[in-house]
């Protein structure tokens, strides 16, 4: 959660680097990163089969800091970010199969 200087809290950034998202699931990872970002603007997620998810930092340094919490994530940086630009801008592309194993294993 953001304090009342619109930085992320420690406690927010150390679950963002262990969120595990074989046993959590994408969407909330993705809910936690939303939350510890000012203004939610920089973040956008499209796509229905396939998600494509852009952070942009804006040069906020909060933001950077959740940046580099989802970098530390061992799960999901290495296998879906697809590039980063120049002035903190990053893009990630997340394949159907990852965000169904979530609901299968509610299935069973």
């Amino acid at each position: 959660m953001l304090d009342k200087d619109n930085y992320p809290d420690a406690k927010s950034l150390k679950a963002i680097e262990r969120w595990n998202i074989l046993k959590q699931g994408i969407q909330g990872l993705l809910d936690l990163v939303q939350q510890n970002t000012w203004p939610d603007e920089p973040l956008s997620i499209t796509g229905k089969r396939v998600l494509y998810f852009q952070y942009h930092t804006l040069g906020w340094s909060g933001n950077e800091d959740t940046i580099a919490a989802l970098r530390h994530n061992i799960l999901f940086f290495p296998f879906f970010w697809q590039k980063s630009v120049r002035g903190g801008h990053y893009y990630f592309k997340i394949n159907p199969i990852t965000q169904e194993h979530k609901r299968k294993e509610k299935i069973k």
